[in-house]
């Protein structure tokens, strides 16, 4: 049975290394680049305001809530990209969304690095968010909609897993580089990104979405290699396009997305994106060194550790995405969730009642461990990658936008309450936590589709339950 398994494991990773060979055009290439290279950038600016805390406090004498308010603005960015995520890139398309992207993210660095006064420095965080609020939605979208189904969870989770990195190096270059320099290297991204911009194919199914039928067989040609027989999907994704079009009865408003026929699929994208943010994952990122100085762990050990098996997760979810399926890793990366909170919450309770006290430092460290890696495995990635599967091209901007605002303001709410919930119970806090990584479980198990293998236009017709006439598959 061992050797069977070992088979089949090796036969899947072939498969998986096939798969990826093939379609290692000079035009997905670039196009994949561009988008890890924007994964890059948003970590960075995640990552930008914890190690540069003491220096900006320091040169514009800020108080504690000064910096708090610096800090936190990111979110109501993130919030106001999401807003209007959807409806951009339906409007001016997926490329020419990117070039915004840009301005904003550049434009946020400028004003950060050569900041004279206070509010110069709140602009840059708040132009940052919005940058991210959008692309945090168009990155997984756009790579989603280029790639073939059977690399479809590979190249997305690997594409953002670059957003772990991008984080965890600007925490470590913090340590030893000024923050006005710090924003200057934040520009370095954007030198690889803007030249690309120009060679990068534009989405095929949007092509398809706004009339612009025979570019689609063209791109998918470049994107594919010029001898690739791209006849069924250039036939399905025409076919499902021109089906939701007469479906559409003239309805092209926002609240089309609020029909019945999509209260599942709705359901799905707006719970997995708030799961891991109403799980905690914005206490343990924001929060980390609170968790550690509280329960006696060193604060430098426990970033590095953290960050460490976070990307060891992401790395470990990229290759099993499209062998073990996406519902699969879900589960287990909320399992593992809800095992790090109950683990943390337990820490607390020792340390509060002073049991166990030369344990309780290795039992939070591991529990932070726990949660960063089990986060790293899924949650960080496949959450949003079935999002973009999800949805049809003609309800894909308002269903982007409600699921980003979901995530958006859940991150809010639990970043801006989480201080005040230690203050109330500690273990209290991570007790819910883990209720919430619990509830979560139950919901993938009982209602998250498993998506691998399957077309774009297959996973929407079954959650929809509107068959697609005339496809092939």
């Amino acid at each position: 049975m061992e050797e069977g398994l070992l088979l089949a494991s090796a036969s899947s990773s072939s498969s998986l290394l096939s798969g990826i060979s093939n379609v290692l055009t000079r035009p997905f290439v670039l196009a994949f680049t561009v988008c890890s290279c924007g994964a890059f950038a948003s970590g960075c600016v995640s990552g930008y305001s914890a190690p540069t805390q003491s220096g900006i406090m320091k040169d514009f004498n800020l108080s504690v809530a000064d910096y708090s308010l610096f800090g936190s603005i990111l979110t109501v960015g993130i919030i106001l990209g999401a807003l209007i995520c959807g409806k951009l890139t339906d409007m001016v398309g997926r490329i020419n969304t990117m070039w915004i992207i840009n301005v904003f993210f550049l434009s946020g660095w400028f004003s950060i690095a050569f900041a004279k006064v206070i509010w110069m420095l709140d602009v840059g965080r708040l132009l940052h968010g919005i940058g991210i609020g959008i692309s945090v939605y168009l990155g997984p979208i756009y790579v989603t909609e280029i790639t073939p189904r059977n690399l479809r969870g590979a190249v997305s989770s690997c594409s953002q897993l670059f957003a772990i990195v991008g984080s965890s190096v600007f925490y470590a270059l913090g340590t030893v580089v000024g923050w006005r320099d710090l924003a200057i290297l934040g520009v370095i991204p954007f030198l690889v990104i803007i030249p690309l911009l120009f060679f990068i194919p534009e989405s095929p199914r949007w092509l398809a979405k706004v009339g612009r039928e025979k570019e689609v067989i063209a791109v998918l040609l470049n994107l594919r290699g010029a001898e690739s027989d791209i006849s069924n999907e250039a036939q399905e994704i025409l076919a499902y396009t021109e089906h939701g079009k007469q479906q559409q009865d003239g309805d092209h408003s926002f609240f089309k997305l609020f029909q019945r026929k999509y209260a599942l699929s709705l359901t799905i994208g707006v719970a997995l994106i708030a799961l891991p943010e109403l799980g905690g994952n914005s206490g343990y990122r924001y929060y980390t060194d609170s968790i550690f100085t509280r329960t006696g762990v060193s604060s430098d050990f426990g970033f590095i550790t953290t960050s460490l098996v976070q990307m060891l997760g992401g790395v470990l979810g990229t290759m099993l995405v499209d062998v073990s399926g996406r519902r699969s890793l879900l589960l287990v990366s909320q399992a593992g969730s809800l095992l790090g909170c109950l683990a943390t919450a337990i820490s607390f309770f020792l340390q509060e009642n002073r049991w166990w006290e030369k344990g309780t430092s290795n039992l939070a460290l591991i529990s932070v461990l726990v949660y960063f890696a089990s986060y790293g495995l899924a949650m960080s990635s496949i959450p949003w990658i079935i999002a973009s599967e999800i949805y049809p091209v003609d309800v894909k901007g308002a269903a982007g936008t409600v699921c980003n605002l979901a995530g958006s303001i859940s991150s809010w709410l639990v970043a801006y309450s989480f201080n005040f919930l230690l203050q109330w119970s500690s273990t209290g806090t991570f007790l819910m936590f883990s209720i919430v990584s619990g509830l979560g479980f139950v919901f993938i198990a009982k209602l998250v589709p498993e998506t691998k293998g399957k077309s774009l236009e297959e996973i929407q017709c079954l959650l929809t339950d509107s068959p697609l006439e005339n496809s092939t598959s």
